[in-house]
């Protein structure tokens, strides 16, 4: 379990511009790390375009606003272009990033239980230590209250 004053798990994965990135690449700037669980899903697209919508507002504020989910790359591609995002999306196919950060977890819907990503933020500074968690992220409002809490 990952908290507040941790150093965070490093991670390779690629991103919607075929390149493949880690922890390291993020150094020296606050790094925005949201988990979301599916690409062009209605709280996965209010969230990612909220963060959009403001991601000047996180460059002034020296941040980097990443997604992650276990969506391919296709699939990211697509989502990108039909909502012009403009932040990179991750993909974690294999899922050791989302279990390593914890958010890989059983869920039930209409009760049946599958494992999917708990949609969670975490911000992590310069130097790779974890300083805020948003866990059970409700997407309305969560970009604000990202950008005000940085």
């Amino acid at each position: 379990m990952l908290e507040v004053g941790m150093k965070a798990p490093d991670f390779s994965l690629k991103a919607n511009d075929g390149k493949a990135y880690s922890l390291k690449d993020f150094q020296g700037k606050k790094l925005v790390l949201y988990f979301y669980p599916k690409d062009d899903t209605p709280g996965c697209t209010k969230e990612a375009c909220a963060f959009t919508e403001s991601i000047e507002d996180f460059e002034k504020k020296d941040s980097v606003v990443v997604g992650v989910s276990v969506d391919d790359l296709e699939s990211h591609e697509k989502f990108i272009k039909k909502y012009s995002l403009k932040t990179l999306l991750l993909s974690d196919p294999e899922k050791k990033t989302v279990q390593d950060y914890g958010v890989w977890k059983e869920k039930s819907m209409y009760g049946k239980s599958y494992y999917g990503i708990e949609r969670t933020t975490f911000v992590i500074d310069g130097k790779g230590m974890i300083t805020k968690i948003y866990s059970k992220v409700n997407p309305d409002g969560h970009s604000n209250t990202v950008l005000a809490e940085l």
